[in-house]
């Protein structure tokens, strides 16, 4: 199955898709006036401290303080803010609704730390900190504050596994450091993980020279920018091409991979010709198809997508399509491509957190485990960390996805002014209704002789025609006179009681 890396810059953006056998399965933007913070390193202080909460409130010299949490903390040598580690019986990224240490034993207020971001900020949740520091490469990841090493899960193979237990034993890495395989380092040779470690060891020395020397907030170490970290967790032997559509970008992801990964330089292709590079192979159709709520299976069924700050839920729904024979087949199959669909959009729409999916029932256990094990296998090469429950009792699967950062949604759309995210608006007879009460309300309390309403025109309107006998009745009733004022920049529901 050919496997493509295309790289689109524009002027304020780069676009880079994921295909595979011609179809787009990955989909990231990056904008110059909102590139992400993830896996950045600051040097910050401790600001607030909030016992209750196990967390810690640490001033980064961003907008927001960032929030560390007592599960999140491990030691680290004095140079770095220096933690109490006989304090510490949990390893980092633990459960916290387990028994916690106080973290006031850990860090104090004023503290200098070193601290990584491992959640950007998401709808009203701030940036999600740690003090376990850890430095990909295409092969391995270094961890510089702990000491533990291991090899990758997806790797299942015993014998490749114990051939890379005796490569970590090999490593000597210095004293309180740990290391774990990824999985494209299965098959790799000694010689290219020892060069990958190297480079981490490196790269690790320089953030601490830096860390010494930059003041208290600051940046001490920026991850790399879409493009270069879509290569190096991307781009390997399975990727047949690399396309890049810009002369200065190409020479720079050139000198990238050749310090990387020099053998898959002719892998690297620069877009020539006057059609863009996303028109060529006809991405910006399926591009605009992943904002829409509605996903359309080949068979003519769909499925609905709706994401909210706490949750994303996706419907699975028949559609046009009614089978040729029994009611559980047509079920089972729109279930079973729904299955696969649904794990190709949540990667496509970069979506994270609790995913709740409400498939059509089914009559066999039999059945549920043909889409269950469906859904498992098409999302086995996300590299993000997916756990799937079995399907409930009422029918429902639930799936966690690591979420860390914003959704592709989050980055191209923005809350509508108009309704304020609600996705829809008071009706104006609802409006109106109110707006009377209003000004009963206002005529009891301050018995004046005239008030004068302004709103919309189309609540006034309202008012004036199918109301204007309530508005004759109120005027009677506190023998008042109430006139009306049309303001056309006003939000439908805003009104003044003047």
């Amino acid at each position: 199955m050919p496997r493509e890396i295309l790289i689109n810059v524009a002027e304020k953006e780069k676009r880079v898709a994921l295909l595979e056998d011609k179809t787009l399965q990955e989909f990231y933007i990056e904008r110059e006036d909102s590139r992400g913070i993830f896996g950045n390193i600051y040097k910050g202080k401790v600001k607030t401290i909030i016992p209750g909460m196990g967390a810690a409130f640490v001033d980064l010299g961003l907008k927001k303080d960032g929030f560390l949490y007592v599960s999140d903390i491990v030691a680290l040598p004095t140079e770095y803010g220096e933690i109490n580690s006989a304090s510490l019986r949990q390893r980092p990224g633990g459960e916290r609704g387990k028994k916690e240490e106080d973290i006031n034993k850990l860090v104090k207020k004023g503290q200098e730390i070193l601290v990584q971001v491992i959640k950007e900020p998401i709808g009203s949740k701030g940036v999600r900190l740690t003090t376990h520091i850890s430095l990909p490469s295409r092969d391995l990841v270094l961890m510089p504050t702990d000491s533990h090493a291991g090899i990758s899960r997806k790797i299942q193979d015993v014998n490749e596994r114990n051939r890379l237990k005796k490569i970590l034993e090999e490593l000597k890495l210095p004293r309180g450091m740990g290391v774990i395989i990824r999985t494209v380092g299965q098959g790799k040779e000694k010689r290219e993980l020892f060069r990958s470690i190297k480079y981490l060891l490196d790269l690790w020395q320089r953030i601490k020279r830096q860390s010494r020397t930059s003041p208290t907030p600051s940046l001490v170490y920026r991850e790399l920018d879409l493009a270069l970290r879509i290569i190096r967790d991307s781009f390997t032997e399975k990727i047949n091409k690399l396309i890049v559509d810009d002369q200065l970008e190409y020479k720079r992801i050139r000198q990238f991979i050749r310090s990387l990964q020099p053998r898959l330089l002719p892998n690297l292709v620069l877009h020539r010709g006057g059609k863009p590079l996303f028109e060529t192979y006809n991405l910006e159709k399926e591009i605009n198809k992943i904002f829409q709520p509605v996903a359309y299976l080949k068979s003519g069924g769909h499925i609905v997508i709706e994401e909210t700050e706490g949750l994303v839920s996706i419907d699975v729904n028949t559609g046009r399509f009614i089978g040729k024979k029994r009611l559980e087949d047509t079920v089972v199959k729109t279930n079973c491509e729904a299955a696969a669909e649904i794990a190709r959009q949540v990667r496509l729409r970069g979506i994270g957190g609790i995913i709740v999916i409400d498939f059509i029932d089914m009559a066999s256990s039999r059945s549920q485990r043909m889409v269950l094990d469906i859904l498992r296998k098409a999302f086995k090469n996300d590299r993000s960390k997916i756990n799937i429950l079995p399907f409930s009792e009422i029918g429902l699967v639930e799936i966690t996805r690591q979420r860390t950062g914003p959704s592709l949604a989050d980055v191209v759309y923005e809350t509508c002014p108009y309704c304020r995210g609600r996705g829809m608006v008071r009706s104006i007879s609802t409006i109106s209704i109110d707006l009377l009460y209003q000004i009963r309300k206002e005529l009891l309390r301050t018995k004046r002789k005239m008030i004068t309403v302004v709103a919309h025109h189309l609540v006034v309107s309202r008012l004036l025609n199918e109301d204007r006998g309530v508005i004759v009745s109120l005027e009677r009733k506190f023998r008042t006179r109430i006139t009306f004022k049309e303001d056309r920049d006003f939000h439908l529901e805003e009104y003044k009681i003047k």
